[in-house]
């Protein structure tokens, strides 16, 4: 109650209403008494320490960390981090990540936005089972697989990164068969900041002021446990969610780099806050109080061609925006609010800045970044259509792609390396729509061109209800089996995923 009132003395917390049309899943409250907003500092994700020249270890580990001040939770984390540690990756480096598993349960890590070699792209059925324990996969909502489909790694497994991508801002986390979305939940996620000289020579915040921003929701247990509706706590015989969570899981605690309602100290200066939305399957429409903008200097796979500026952001699970803050009009002492403007109550606030002293700052945006290609529709050797629905099956109603739940090692397409096609995604709901290896661009949405928020190389693009958005797909890196589903994980985790194979 205390956290309502201090919320709604800020003047803009709305009345308890219905969850406006635009949010996605179900709303799970939490049962311990939640903070005051804007009383804990923003941590920031150390670096992972490499253990040599191109090579790192992740340890898939529990701990108990405290993340509602004056409780302990116990996170699975990448070294018992929530979130993990970030790799700092360099265009061209070629890097090995060895993740081993501590845990109880199987995992399979996907670098999202990755230009990786399929064997290490964290395919779901691929898993690194702790050393010592044995695993039978259940038969679940994919049962009835041939067996050679699944893959054990006893212990730990080596991921392979070659790096050969612009510097972009990419995330790691869990993609395991039927439980990415408990797992991810429960802390399996983290940064991969890949740099090059082309971001390096631009006048953009740097240091300090580049601050990672991951933003997703929780709900807590009273003895400060992450609370989740899983079928199955053990995460290890039945998937899948309680039925009135199967259009997605929503928390009511918003979390940003694993703090409640976080605060960060700024100086008059411009920075550059790295956007993920790392959230199951809430969406936000990110504004700033104090007459403060978002100038987009990036999209999922790094610079745009120019900037744009928003007044409001609207980021999809699993969608990233670089964006630059300018501080410096604001008098020390003045406080900013980022809000979400699709929340209701306490959903509402997702963090403060404080205006704390006065700097030179020698930064800028240029108005020129980077050289992208153009859009061009008729580069296309095909068009595909994908459409993501809830369907009725014969277990019930579920989510699909074209009408079928997801069937491991069946492609529904076969693209050929060094080419480009038009993937069109239309949908029922809403589905924020990511490929594996795969980068495209907007070209449309119905009759209309994309929008602005479209802007860039992109992995994954929000896909609303009775849509229709066409999008050009480059085909480069490898060969080999790749995904694309719903980064909805509840949806992802009741078969709304498919295989592509680029041949």
């Amino acid at each position: 109650m205390a956290a309502a009132t201090a919320l709604a003395g800020t003047g803009w917390a709305a009345a308890r209403v219905l969850l406006p049309a635009e949010t996605t899943g179900e709303l799970l409250t939490s049962a311990v008494p939640l903070p005051r907003p804007f009383t804990v500092p923003l941590p920031i994700p150390p670096a992972a320490r490499p253990v040599g020249p191109g090579r790192y270890e992740l340890v898939q580990r529990a701990a108990r960390v405290e993340i509602i001040p004056g409780t302990t939770t116990e996170v699975w984390g990448f070294d018992g981090r929530f979130p993990g540690p970030t790799l700092e990756l360099r265009s061209g480096t070629a890097t090995t990540v060895r993740v081993r598993n501590e845990l109880s349960v199987p995992t399979s890590t996907h670098l999202h936005g990755g230009v990786t070699p399929d064997d290490s792209d964290g395919y779901p059925t691929d898993l690194v089972v702790a050393e010592g324990r044995g695993y039978r996969p259940p038969p679940g909502m994919h049962g009835h697989h041939d067996p050679s489909l699944w893959s054990f790694h006893s212990g730990a497994k080596d991921y392979v990164y070659p790096v050969r991508q612009r510097a972009a801002t990419l995330w790691y986390h869990d993609h395991r068969m039927d439980f990415t979305a408990p797992q991810v939940w429960r802390g399996l996620a983290g940064f991969a900041l890949v740099r090059d000289d082309e971001d390096d020579a631009l006048p953009l915040p740097k240091g300090e002021r580049d601050i990672p921003v991951l933003i997703c929701d929780r709900a807590f247990e009273e003895d400060g446990s992450f609370r989740y509706p899983s079928l199955d706590p053990s995460l290890l015989v039945r998937p899948g969610v309680a039925d009135a969570y199967a259009e997605g899981v929503q928390g009511d605690v918003i979390l940003v780099n694993g703090a409640p309602w976080p605060v960060l100290d700024v100086a008059t200066a411009r920075y550059r806050l790295r956007l993920l939305n790392g959230s199951n399957a809430r969406r936000y429409r990110l504004e700033l109080t104090g007459g403060a903008r978002f100038v987009q200097i990036g999209s999922d796979q790094g610079l745009l061609a120019e900037p744009v500026t928003h007044s409001s952001i609207t980021i999809v699970p699993g969608e990233r925006f670089d964006v630059v803050v300018d501080f410096s009009e604001y008098a020390p002492g003045t406080e900013l609010t980022m809000v979400n403007t699709l929340g209701e109550g306490l959903t509402r606030a997702v963090m403060r800045f404080r205006v704390t002293s006065r700097v030179r700052d020698d930064s800028r945006v240029p108005r020129r970044l980077s050289d992208l290609p153009s859009p061009d529709r008729s580069a296309a050797v095909t068009t595909r259509v994908f459409d993501f629905r809830r369907t009725r099956q014969a277990s019930g109603a579920g989510w699909t792609i074209n009408g079928l739940p997801y069937r491991p090692g069946i492609p529904l397409a076969e693209p050929r390396l060094g080419t480009a096609e038009v993937w069109r995604f239309t949908s029922d709901f809403h589905h924020p729509v990511h490929l594996h290896l795969a980068h495209f661009q907007v070209l449309s949405r119905g009759m209309r061109g994309p929008e602005a928020a479209d802007a860039g190389l992109k992995d994954t693009v929000d896909v609303r209800p009775y849509e229709v958005v066409d999008v050009l797909v480059r085909f480069d890196g490898f060969r080999g089996r790749y995904m694309l589903h719903c980064h909805n994980l509840e949806h992802e985790d009741m078969a709304m995923m498919a295989d592509f194979r680029i041949v």
